[in-house]
């Protein structure tokens, strides 16, 4: 072969189907053959023309597990024939003050996989060496996917709080960040609170680990948290400040409320609450490759899995709209295996 397809955006949702040359990959990279690459709400910095100049094409899409079929010079560590993934950030440099004090994720000049590099709504794809994630056996392709992302982002706040098991752990949003949030908060010993609109995701909860449903419309969310004993920490997942900001009330003393879902609106937050009960609040940005690493064999041992559609990968635009749409149950995973 000499060329691939990729699934080029420009503007605002101007997708086209291009064929690309097919090269070696650079000094430190190599290069992947796709075989599952999900649809994330942060490929909207792409889709969207989100981004420092949106009409030079662009290849979104940063969920990503594929087979490493090219190395580069100077790869050492990694073999054609490797399954691998690649998550949203694309590889850190190794040389930034952040890198230095091993703060990865927060590293200077680290890409943005299907943002600032392309990604995988395409045959192949580039990546660092530093951003690449091996999967576990017992992971297949298609779920690994979602992991690299959804997965990684709610598991790594959950895995960073510090609060015992059986401590009351929240999750707000039972959607594509949330479905997993509650699988990996009742797996790592906590005692779960799903908290979302409406009663029609009560039992969709309990099935996914839920001790407890908290319907967010039928009263204020952080008083039924405090009627529970007040949660050690809450992970925010909905795209909407307005329906975090009432969940600070609801933490225990030295509670936390950390926020994964990124909203267009801002919190508004009262003093009070923080200042009694010594309460804080913070983001959790996704994790480094190793952590993903860990991630995956935490997801692998203890049975946490995603709920896939998978749809053919040139219908990648109609899959970027139903996600968009907030239709998908839960997450949208494209198949160039087949």
């Amino acid at each position: 072969m000499t060329t691939y397809r990729a699934l080029e955006v420009t503007g605002t949702r101007q997708f086209a189907l291009r064929e690309r040359e097919l090269v070696a990959p650079s000094y430190g990279q190599v290069r992947v053959k796709v075989e599952y690459c999900g649809v994330c709400h942060s490929d909207v910095l792409a889709v969207e023309g989100l981004r420092a100049d949106p009409d030079v094409p662009r290849v979104p899409g940063h969920e990503i597990v594929g087979v490493i079929d090219a190395v580069g010079e100077g790869v050492r560590a990694w073999r054609v024939g490797e399954r691998v993934g690649i998550g949203y950030l694309g590889g850190q440099d190794g040389e930034c003050e952040y890198c230095r004090r091993g703060d990865f994720v927060n590293c200077t000049d680290q890409p943005w996989t299907g943002t600032h590099v392309d990604g995988g709504y395409a045959e192949y794809t580039y990546a660092r060496t530093t951003g690449l994630v091996r999967i576990p056996n017992g992971l297949s392709s298609s779920d690994a996917a979602p992991l690299l992302c959804a997965g990684i982002t709610t598991y790594s706040a959950l895995s960073k709080l510090d609060a015992r098991p059986g401590s009351l752990v929240a999750v707000q949003g039972i959607g594509g960040l949330g479905h997993l949030g509650v699988q990996y908060a009742k797996a790592l010993g906590y005692r779960v609170a799903a908290i979302a609109r409406g009663t029609d995701k009560a039992k969709l909860a309990t099935r996914l680990g839920a001790d407890e449903y908290l319907d967010s419309t039928a009263g204020d969310p952080g008083a039924q948290l405090q009627k529970l004993g007040g949660a050690a920490a809450i992970v925010a997942t909905a795209s909407s400040g307005a329906s975090m900001s009432p969940l600070v009330a609801g933490l225990a003393p030295r509670g936390r409320l950390v926020v994964v879902g990124a909203a267009p609106d801002p919190l508004s937050i009262g003093t009070a609450d923080l200042i009694f009960g010594t309460r804080t609040v913070a983001g959790s940005l996704t994790g480094s490759a190793i952590e993903n690493e860990d991630g995956l064999a935490f997801a692998e041992a203890r049975g946490v899995r995603p709920m896939n559609e998978i749809v053919p990968w040139t219908e990648a635009p109609k899959a970027y709209e139903r996600m968009m749409s907030g239709q998908a149950r839960f997450r949208i995973v494209l198949d160039l295996a087949a």
